[in-house]
């Protein structure tokens, strides 16, 4: 990371001391479908005014992305305006003082297992067996904790965020797999007797989590 990328992750970070901000902030990343001004003002209960004003520094900050969007679906003279919406961003902001290069070490080891080095069966086991510990503690706090954003949905457990994303483009199929075998271990060390599965999603993780039979 160099020393303006540095600084300008600081500053995006940073600006999420404001409580409304980060209030607005994790409504919208929690939210599967893009939120407008209205929507996340009246869910907050705070002004739409304060609500655009910390949307759009957000935005500025690039802690979100904005669209565009006719929610009505009509087009041509008389459909009015697109809203302007907000939504999750793909973009990583990675804070670490002095900088750390955990980011690499991971990449070199995807580039190990694409070059045959190791296979994906032994990355997933050794994801197995760190989730296992991790998930001692319980299983929704290690979720939390690794940085899944679990909500149950339709009677599973879904993650609005894989905490891989960024390596994905190297090799989705490495990452799904150690993703899968990381929540399968936290299962098993929380003796929570649910199933983990894949099911690769535009707005979601690739894994999910079936209730207990």
């Amino acid at each position: 990371m160099g020393h303006d990328n540095l600084d300008a992750d600081l500053d995006a970070v940073g600006s999420l001391t404001d409580p409304t901000r980060r209030r607005l902030y994790v409504f919208v990343n929690r939210s599967s479908e893009p939120v407008g001004r209205d929507e996340a003002a009246d869910a907050l209960g705070i002004p739409r005014q304060t609500a655009a004003y910390h949307l759009d520094r957000l935005a500025e900050e690039g802690l979100v992305d904005v669209e565009f969007l006719r929610r009505s679906g009509r087009t041509g003279p008389g459909a009015g305006r697109p809203a302007k919406l907000y939504k999750r961003t793909d973009r990583d902001h990675e804070v670490s003082l002095p900088p750390r290069r955990y980011g690499l070490a991971a990449r070199i080891l995807l580039e190990a297992v694409s070059l045959g080095a190791i296979e994906r069966k032994d990355l997933a086991a050794a994801a197995h067996r760190i989730g296992i510990e991790l998930g001692e503690g319980g299983l929704d706090q290690a979720l939390r904790e690794t940085g899944y954003d679990p909500v149950i949905e339709e009677g599973e457990i879904r993650f609005h965020n894989c905490p891989f994303h960024a390596l994905k483009t190297q090799d989705q199929r490495t990452v799904c797999n150690l993703n899968l075998g990381l929540v399968e271990g936290m299962i098993e060390g929380s003796d929570d007797g649910r199933t983990a599965y894949l099911e690769p999603s535009e707005s979601y993780c690739c894994v999910r989590v079936r209730p207990e039979a």
